[in-house]
């Protein structure tokens, strides 16, 4: 007992330890966490993007001084906390201190330490995912129907922070039906507990339906412009990455579950993996929609590992399972992470472009992974947007328009002019002042849409030049260009109002 008292805690401060050293200086905050952190500013039951969850971590870390320590702290601390639920899984299927070591390195040496460098919603779903199924395995151990309040609670504070964990009620459905447990569905607690998760969950509902439905907006707009390009194959292929040193793990519990007479309660455990990989597979899903999936089996195949490599020469074995996900994390620590710097990227670029990293979303080869280059340039830009806002007489009275929702959060988190940049994408379009009349107008481009910009708006201004641009080929807002229009000839805020009102016509 002491032993484990003793092991849980290491595994947790290695994980915040591995987690803050994943992450060289020389990289900046990614573009989308910026979007999150400016959220809680405009606190709301929705948001176009993502439910409101996410807000309320970010007004948390503005309390705290919106310090990087403090926005690398969370992610990190769900990903600490599943470690400490699949821990507890394997405690309450009767685990070994083998099976809870097994089980620990397998989450702690995985996917897990790519998704919880960055803050975003995808960290504290997956630990949804993975408390949701430790009340399952409680209430199916139990059949005490406070387990069913408990699911209903963490569904709901999943809901709330990524509409992903409806997936996880669609594969298990069907798998409860064709058990022993589809007794629950004529309980009135189980009814009890659903109408609670929807009391929960009704103000984002509410937001929604007065917002016209963005999500479902969104979803088309996913499926048109990306998950269009996924094939199902390569969903299925993507699996394989995520877990990679522990596969024969997860391979462990799915024959567990249907052999191992101590598992035959849970079975809709095996059902369940097998419906929510078709679910997602059959929507050309994207890859990481279903890591929330994984932490669980882990933790059985850990039980059912340790019993099977109890005796005899296999208990020689033990170790070597042990070493699995430590040998699979050893070169991927080398050129999975943003832990090098550009320069030493660029150098071995090579090595990089061998596993495909280099590769963007446009199909072409760049100077490093995609991730990697939205994480540099934002101080840059920045910077340079502060020093063409400081030069003009009229600096209250002037609107700083973005392209994109990196470079408005971007502007918004590194300024120390304390611009409040906005833009016609994402939830900008949303936090326009339009109260008083502008005088003049910053305006951020990318590099692509430069070369008209001048003559198409400057007549509408008296002044009107360039004040520079991004110059670090490495960032992905390379040639991102700052223009500056000064002495407004017209009453800007009426063309604002028509784009709005457009681009939410469109949506």
């Amino acid at each position: 007992m002491t032993k484990r008292k003793l092991i849980l805690p290491a595994f947790i401060i290695v994980k915040f330890i591995l987690q803050y050293s994943l992450i060289n200086p020389a990289y900046e905050l990614h573009r989308d966490e910026f979007l999150h952190l400016d959220q809680a500013k405009h606190l709301a039951w929705g948001y176009l993007s993502v439910p409101p969850f996410t807000s309320w971590i970010s007004a948390l870390v503005s309390l705290l001084g919106n310090a990087v320590f403090w926005i690398k702290f969370f992610p990190a601390l769900f990903g600490a906390l599943t470690i400490l639920v699949v821990w507890k899984i394997i405690e309450e299927l009767g685990g070994t201190l083998f099976a809870l070591v097994l089980g620990s390195t397998s989450v702690l040496l995985s996917v897990l330490l790519r998704i919880n460098i960055l803050y975003q919603p995808n960290s504290f779903d997956i630990l949804c995912w993975t408390v949701f199924y430790f009340i399952l395995v409680k209430y199916f151990k139990t059949e005490h129907y406070k387990w069913l309040y408990a699911a209903s609670v963490v569904f709901a504070l999943g809901f709330l922070n990524k509409y992903n964990l409806v997936f996880l009620l669609i594969g298990f459905a069907p798998a409860i039906l064709i058990s022993k447990q589809r007794n629950v569905f004529v309980q009135k607690h189980f009814y009890a507990a659903v109408l609670l998760a929807l009391v929960l969950i009704s103000p984002n509902i509410i937001w929604q339906y007065q917002n016209n439905f963005p999500v479902v907006h969104h979803m088309k707009e996913l499926a048109a412009t990306q998950l269009v390009n996924v094939k199902r194959s390569d969903f299925l292929m993507n699996q394989l990455m995520f877990f990679t040193g522990s596969l024969i793990v997860i391979l462990a519990a799915l024959i567990g579950l249907l052999v191992y007479k101590p598992f035959r309660n849970y079975q809709s455990f095996f059902w369940a993996f097998v419906f929510t990989l078709a679910v997602f597979t059959y929507l050309k899903a994207k890859g990481y929609y279903a890591i929330g999936l994984y932490p669980v089996y882990i933790a059985f195949g850990s039980v059912y590992l340790s019993v099977v490599l109890k005796e005899g020469w296999k208990r020689y074995l033990q170790p070597v399972l042990l070493a699995l996900p430590v040998l699979f994390f050893i070169p991927l620590y080398s050129i999975g992470f943003p832990n090098k710097t550009p320069e030493y990227i660029l150098a071995h670029s090579e090595k990089y472009k061998a596993f495909g990293l280099l590769k963007w979303e446009d199909g072409k080869d760049h100077n490093l992974p995609q991730d990697f280059a939205d994480m540099l340039g934002w101080k840059e830009l920045a910077q340079k947007t502060d020093s063409a806002y400081a030069a003009l007489a009229t600096k209250g009275k002037t609107l700083v328009l973005c392209d994109n929702y990196g470079q408005t959060g971007a502007i918004n988190f590194y300024s120390k002019q304390n611009i409040k940049a906005v833009s016609f994408n994402a939830d900008y379009i949303n936090w326009f002042d339009l109260s008083e009349r502008y005088d003049n107008l910053i305006r951020i481009k990318e590099k692509k849409d430069i070369e008209t910009e001048l003559q198409k708006t400057s007549p509408y201004f008296q002044n009107s030049f360039i004040a520079g641009s991004v110059t670090n080929s490495n960032a992905r807002e390379f040639g991102t260009t700052v223009f500056v229009f000064a002495g407004a000839k017209i009453d800007i805020r009426e063309r604002l109002k028509k784009e709005i009102s457009e681009r939410k016509n469109d949506h």
